[in-house]
């Protein structure tokens, strides 16, 4: 269809500001879910990206004290402000998967939890006096922790990312980088390529049609650094005078920030000022959407059965 070039102002482009103001007022809901094995920094990680205090860490004080360890999923969840836009940020904690001595289906709660929240959201919209705003709980991102082992991804963490990525948008991330050197951390890397596309694993962000030009170069640039190979600290250190987030390992000081140091700076501005929007309209058009056909055509399937009249024994042996 044609456009029409209009003889003066009519003002509907003023919509955007309609839609903006509407937002602003009601804010944001992100969801995040962070999966790994114990002692990877996955709370630190969450600081440093949001850059507050939002989850304690379970990592030790000195080096005698054992590991705490997430024992349960924890959600915690904060509201936070920057320039006037309010974001209800969830932060869901997960066991150390991978901890225990059997190790058999230990993803099965974690995948629960994330299946659970489309069923909390599915029922509140087929109720007949539902909500006008429905409390949204549905993951949006899955932080996936990869230890940096330098030699290749386990057998079980295939398992996991490949269960994951069926059911929420997986970002992998290579934790605590630094214990790396710059040749160990890009051979790492590529062998984790080689093995997510041998395995058939799609991680997040997808191809789509509806992308233009410009989103599909950035899409591609993003796809070329995963996993993030990054490093977390909520503690400043002194870098030629200046006080910047970072830590002290054997080869000297690691500037968080410091793009030739690790790539925290792309995971951040990645999720949150790229990407977050996008995260949170594909959980809702591509995950939640296959959960929700699946359990509507279940259901349909149920009651045509239950509908069929009952056939007596003749019929049923003719």
């Amino acid at each position: 269809m044609a456009a029409i070039n209009l003889n003066g102002y009519v003002g509907f482009d003023s919509i955007t500001q309609q839609i903006e103001k509407k937002l602003l007022k009601r804010g944001f809901q992100f969801n995040i879910i962070v999966v790994g094995q114990t002692g990877l920094g996955k709370s630190t990680l969450i600081n440093t990206i949001f850059a507050a205090h939002l989850i304690d860490s379970k990592g030790r004080v000195n080096v005698e004290e054992p590991f705490r360890q997430t024992t349960e999923i924890q959600t915690v969840s904060h509201l936070i402000e920057e320039n006037g836009i309010r974001l209800r940020l969830n932060i869901v904690d997960t066991p150390g998967y991978g901890d225990q001595v059997n190790n058999e289906n230990c993803w099965e709660p974690i995948i629960k939890y994330i299946k659970d929240q489309h069923s909390a959201y599915l029922r509140k919209e087929l109720t007949a006096m539902r909500e006008r705003y429905i409390q949204d709980t549905r993951i949006h991102c899955c932080l996936f922790f990869i230890a940096p082992t330098g030699h290749a991804l386990k057998p079980i963490d295939i398992v996991v990312l490949k269960k994951l990525s069926e059911v929420v948008n997986v970002v992998p991330v290579i934790a605590k980088s630094d214990s790396l050197t710059l040749q160990e951390r890009e051979s790492f890397k590529q062998r984790i390529k080689s093995e997510l596309a041998h395995h058939n694993i799609k991680l997040y962000p997808y191809d789509s049609d509806e992308l233009d030009e410009n989103e599909r170069a950035l899409n591609e640039s993003i796809k070329s650094l995963i996993p993030f190979a990054i490093v977390g600290s909520e503690k400043n250190v002194i870098i030629d005078g200046k006080s910047v987030r970072g830590r002290r390992n054997r080869w000297g000081v690691i500037n968080v920030e410091n793009e030739n140091h690790c790539e925290f700076v792309h995971l951040r501005n990645f999720l949150t000022r790229t990407h977050l929007s996008d995260l949170i309209e594909t959980t809702a058009q591509i995950h939640y959407e296959a959960f929700r056909s699946k359990q509507l055509l279940a259901l349909k399937d149920q009651s045509s059965r239950q509908e069929q009249p009952q056939q007596s024994p003749q019929q049923s042996l003719a």
